[in-house]
């Protein structure tokens, strides 16, 4: 746990957001070397033994930089966060492996004050969200965090180290917020192309964005339009590219109304 910490960076100046301190390993370290640590618990006895834990183990001082949160963080909110303490922007966890990867891009969205983290996950799901385009293991993950961060693997974490000991391997994955490489109203609409584009990988995209462009020369032409091959297939495809994808949908279903014939009588619009 302290060697999550240094790679994390945490400092005094820093607010950290936890999720899923459980028995508070991490929790001791992070209090060792933070200005505050927000720890989010959705576990009620867990959340009531938190605070108890850190009193016995560490000093007052330290101590009376915990703040105990009873929330779900997979709906964790700014309207969640403790009073009269610093918005966090710094998150360091070992994240709840099942829900892994909603859990940090619904907090990415939800918490534009997060600019950087450490985040625990499995070793297979480290490797999914850090991998880049072309990869095997390229998928939709990695192209959601990429709209919100840069991110890297940072090492993995043995077996033995946990308690009781897992049957999985696990990775830690490093990120530092971006600014997003499409407007903010645009983004429900490439992580709409990028599902699309992966539910059935390895076909191209002219097959595989059909359902979401409406017809594959529906798609063939929105590819076009965004500059991208109707051939290629969404691994070989970065954000950038989606959010063009998203942009060219987006302008399309924008365009001008087309003027009524002569006989046409004007009606209300769909």
């Amino acid at each position: 746990m302290r060697r999550l910490v240094r790679l994390a960076d945490v400092g005094p100046r820093d607010s950290v957001l936890e999720i899923g301190p459980g028995l508070g390993s991490m929790t001791l370290g992070l209090l060792g070397a933070a200005g505050a640590v927000v720890a989010v618990e959705v576990d009620p006895p867990l959340a009531a033994a938190l605070p108890v834990t850190v009193a016995a183990r560490l000093p007052a001082e330290a101590a009376a930089r915990l703040h105990v949160v009873l929330a779900d963080g997979l709906r964790l909110g700014p309207a969640d966060l403790p009073a009269g303490v610093p918005a966090p922007d710094v998150l360091a966890a070992n994240l709840p492996y099942n829900i892994a990867v909603p859990l940090l891009l619904g907090v990415l969205e939800r918490l534009p004050s997060l600019r950087r983290g450490l985040v625990m996950v499995q070793a297979e799901v480290a490797a999914r969200l850090t991998a880049p385009p072309g990869s095997r293991v390229y998928g939709a993950p990695s192209v959601k965090l990429a709209w919100y961060a840069h991110s890297r693997p940072a090492g993995g974490v043995p077996r033995p180290v946990f308690w009781p000991q897992p049957n999985v391997d696990s990775g830690l994955v490093a990120f530092t917020r971006r600014t997003p490489p499409g407007p903010a109203e645009l983004r429900a609409e490439v992580f709409a192309a990028v599902d699309a584009a992966f539910a059935q990988r390895r076909k191209t995209l002219r097959t595989a964005l059909a359902p979401w462009a409406g017809s594959r020369a529906a798609a063939s032409a929105l590819a076009e339009a965004a500059g991208v091959d109707p051939g290629a297939r969404g691994e070989t495809l970065d954000v950038e590219a989606f959010c063009r994808l998203a942009a060219a949908r987006a302008s399309a279903e924008s365009g001008p109304l087309a003027e009524p014939g002569p006989s046409a009588e004007p009606g209300p619009l769909d």
